[in-house]
């Protein structure tokens, strides 16, 4: 049995529910449509929580097992929310051997989440994701849209305050 991977709790609509269902009942018959109904899905909701790959995997008479799969090996699929503010730690080269572990294990440590998880509260999320083209800049983190570069470890705690004001 797989089991919830996020502890916020699932919020869809029945509006949400909808548009995916409809979705499903569009590809039900096509299996090799699988992908594109996580995509829709992810699209609508914003992430794939346990409940939507349930659905996706009735609708298509799929075993629950394979929507996960494809869920877990494809980086473009999302398991949890992304908060209001998502911090995305670039780990490409420059930035790994310039202390980007570093950013963060302090992140994580303040916020008390781990990486790839959201906040209870919904407000922050934090990722690590493959180089975004700013090495110059090394280390680096996003949140949003502003880019934050030339980082250490001590500089989190003052850029996380800014967001939690």
């Amino acid at each position: 049995m797989l089991k919830k991977i996020s502890k916020i709790p699932f919020k869809g609509t029945p509006e949400q529910e909808a548009q995916l269902r409809a979705v499903i009942e569009e590809c039900k018959d096509d299996k090799s449509m699988l992908m594109h109904v996580m995509q829709q899905a992810q699209a609508i909701y914003g992430y794939l929580p346990f409940e939507v790959q349930t659905m996706i995997a009735d609708g298509m008479n799929i075993p629950l097992e394979k929507v996960y799969g494809v869920s877990t090996f494809y980086a473009q699929f999302a398991l949890s929310p992304k908060g209001e503010y998502n911090i995305s730690v670039c780990l490409g080269t420059a930035c790994y051997v310039k202390g980007a572990q570093e950013l963060i294990d302090r992140i994580c440590e303040n916020l008390g989440i781990g990486a790839g998880e959201c906040t209870d509260d919904g407000k922050f999320s934090v990722e690590a994701c493959r180089c975004i083209g700013a090495c110059g800049l090394a280390p680096v983190l996003t949140v949003n849209d502003e880019v934050y570069g030339k980082l250490v470890a001590d500089d989190i705690d003052g850029i996380l305050a800014k967001y939690k004001a």
